[in-house]
């Protein structure tokens, strides 16, 4: 007689929290993500740190995922690789497709042909999710300061999301591998391990990048990634534990705390991403962490009623049109920030467009299983880059046909249209520069690599004229000083002068102790700069200094009067001058030209050929007293200074069109084609001061 052995009892299981397939209170942690990054493009000034929702959304992001490949792993022991993405093709893909075709085809209706190209490059950009490193490359152009965003800039986060998916599952990849070798326990040390490496080294790289190269490090994939990483980690964690009952509620207000404290007292100065994003991230992942909280009053109960819901359920959707929207309104009026009634049109729109997607993009894709097989994902995401693409390329082609316009001297007469005609102001030729290649109309010195940056503090001069000239010149000032150039070079042609030319960016030449425009630190190198000049001109000892400098510099602390602050870059002007004087070189000052409107060449396009919408009223193009003027007028050294402003207004305003040239490539410096033109009416007013 033989008796059965009895059956091993299974091992017993550590005990973990029962998760929840839907979370109720993520939704509505979506929702306050997405209004603060709405709120703040449509009005900074409301919420000036708005901009963290994007981190924000990186954490639910993580967690979600994370969640997901966690639960995929324990209930079949491996990841699928494959179906991950066809997950993230269903999800992102048809709406973002949608809205990159729609803003295609509205910015070529409703966008200024000078807007054309940029959105083009970016539009394919968006398409292939690398939208994030173009904007990389750009931010650092100092001289595309005034470049207006494209109706597709915001998806640079989507870009990072998914470059940082990617990699992500393979990690879960190797992690399942492990469930044959060790223990649960252990391996569930082993992934948080890994995580927490991931973290510090992208927390480490993004504190770094920050400080280095912040214009970057705002865009690329590895300073954001701990963000996402972090709430994959919150994800490990949670699999296993829950906070305390009472800890839930207290957790879950602080959490949302930390994200509105973000959002209000951040802002566009604060170092970010960098330490400053670990707010904005700990609170997303507190309000998770503490879930739907344990009173009615919890943070995670307000979050899970029904409007936070239905705003979170539409996030992505609203995320993905509302900026297309604020962009091409702006444009269209040729402004840079919307009046409190546009704002409200605009939100409101971009809600309901987001809940049309949802219903009738979204939802039917999702609920029909469609794009649920590789072959049809594959071929849908392949689609829509190439259809996207292609109307990027179509957008191109039609620029570059109306790109080129030929300089006639017969109808491109500049200033001396001021003599010859009773409105110089109004278009009758296509002007030139055309409104797409002003942007790009610059001196010389900038592509012969003269120009010095922010950054630099020993000079690098150009040299223009003849080798054997009688007459050495110095050029020197900021970027005010360069558009000057041309003409200068003109006359060192017909003068037989060699013009020497040391500019650097932001940098007048004072002895003042200046601050970069938007910035509150002191810019000491061009405090060093400006020294290493003055030795530089004791050792040419030219015949003469040309100095110009733009009127609005401003000295370190003294940001409140600006009177009080033109007089103390006066001082530093006149010290300057004084020194050079006393060397034996004489200094000629020029008058800081006249501004104009910001986007100027936006407001010509949208107005030709008509533009008198793109005037400025003379005093204020005047820009208030120059301190150069000053420092001529009040110094202890006998300084001429030339004025050519009658050159750039009439009697009460200072068109940005003069003789079909256009005068200006942004809101204050000229292009190199109407400083070309002066160089006639520079040497005669040089010859009558010298």
């Amino acid at each position: 007689m033989s008796v059965d052995a009895p059956a091993v009892p299974p091992r017993a299981r550590p005990s973990r929290p029962m998760p929840r397939r839907f979370l109720p209170e993520v939704q509505g942690l979506r929702a306050v993500a997405v209004l603060l990054v709405l709120v703040y493009h449509l009005n900074a000034a409301v919420l000036p740190g708005g901009y963290v929702g994007v981190d924000v959304f990186f954490v639910i992001s993580g967690f979600l995922i994370t969640s997901l490949l966690l639960r995929e792993v324990h209930d079949h022991g491996r990841i699928s690789v494959s179906q991950f993405y066809i997950r993230r093709v269903r999800r992102i893909l048809p709406a973002a497709t949608l809205v990159l075709l729609a803003t295609g085809i509205a910015t070529v209706l409703l966008l200024p042909v000078t807007r054309l190209e940029q959105a083009a490059l970016e539009l394919a950009a968006s398409a292939a999710y690398i939208e994030n490193f173009v904007l990389a490359a750009q931010t650092v152009d100092y001289l595309a300061a005034e470049e207006a965003p494209s109706p597709v800039q915001h998806f640079w986060s989507l870009a990072v999301e998914e470059q940082f998916y990617l990699v992500w599952p393979l990690l879960f990849v190797g992690w399942a591998a492990l469930r044959s070798r060790l223990s649960e326990q252990r391996r569930e040390l082993v992934l948080g391990g890994a995580i927490t490496v991931i973290i510090t080294a992208s927390l480490i790289c993004s504190v770094v990048m920050t400080q280095t190269d912040p214009t970057s490090a705002y865009f690329v994939p590895f300073t954001r990634m701990w963000e996402l990483a972090a709430g994959g980690l919150l994800a490990v964690v949670l699999a296993r534990w829950n906070l305390p009952d009472r800890l839930r509620d207290p957790v879950g207000w602080a959490g949302l705390v930390a994200i509105g404290v973000a959002a209000v007292y951040y802002n566009e100065h604060t170092a970010f991403p960098g330490y400053a994003a670990a707010l904005p991230v700990l609170g997303a992942a507190a309000v998770i962490a503490a879930g739907e909280g344990r009173s009615r009053y919890s943070a995670g109960q307000l979050l899970s009623t029904r409007p936070a819901r239905f705003i979170g359920d539409i996030s992505y959707a609203l995320y993905l049109w509302h900026w297309p929207l604020i962009v091409i309104a702006l444009g269209m009026f040729n402004e840079t920030e919307l009046s409190f009634g546009t704002a409200v049109a605009l939100g409101a729109l971009s809600i309901l467009l987001a809940w049309l997607t949802k219903i009738t993009v979204e939802d039917p894709i999702r609920m029909r299983g469609l794009l649920s097989t590789g072959r049809t994902a594959l071929a849908f995401a392949l689609s829509g880059i190439i259809v996207v693409s292609g109307t990027a390329w179509g957008i191109n082609s039609h620029v570059q046909q109306i790109r080129s316009v030929e300089f006639n001297p017969e109808v491109h007469l500049g200033p001396q249209a001021l003599d010859e005609e009773d409105r110089p102001e109004e278009l009758t030729a296509p002007p030139y520069p055309s409104v797409l290649t002003a942007e790009d109309d610059l001196p010389d010195l900038y592509e012969d690599g003269c120009q010095s940056s922010e950054e630099d503090t020993f000079p690098s001069p150009c040299v223009y004229g003849p080798d054997d000239a009688e007459t050495t010149v110095a050029l020197v000032g900021d970027s005010h000083a360069a558009h000057w150039s041309p003409a200068l070079q003109e006359i060192a042609e017909d003068r037989d002068w060699q013009l020497y030319t040391f500019t650097k960016s932001s940098c007048a030449f004072t002895a003042t102790l200046l601050v970069r425009p938007g910035e509150e630190t002191p810019y000491t190198q061009c405090q060093l700069w400006t020294e290493n000049v003055l030795s530089e001109l004791h050792k040419l000892d030219p015949d003469f200094v040309i100095t110009s400098s733009r009127a609005k510099a401003t000295p370190y602390g003294m940001d409140g009067d600006e009177e009080e602050a033109r007089r103390a870059v006066a001082e530093g002007m006149s010290a300057l001058w004084q020194l050079l004087d006393e060397a034996g070189i004489t200094v000629v000052a020029l008058r800081d030209t006249p501004t104009t409107r910001s986007r100027i060449v936006e407001c010509i396009d949208l107005h030709s050929p008509d533009v008198e919408a793109c005037v400025r009223e003379r005093d204020s193009a005047l820009n208030g007293e120059d301190p150069q003027v000053i420092a001529a007028e009040e110094g202890d050294v006998d300084t001429p200074i030339v004025d050519l402003s009658d050159r750039f207004c009439l009697d009460d305003i200072c068109p940005a069109v003069i003789g079909n040239v256009l005068v200006y490539r942004d809101s204050h410096h000229i292009t190199a084609t109407y400083s070309r033109l002066l160089s006639d009416d520079l040497a005669e007013r040089l010859e009558e001061v010298l």
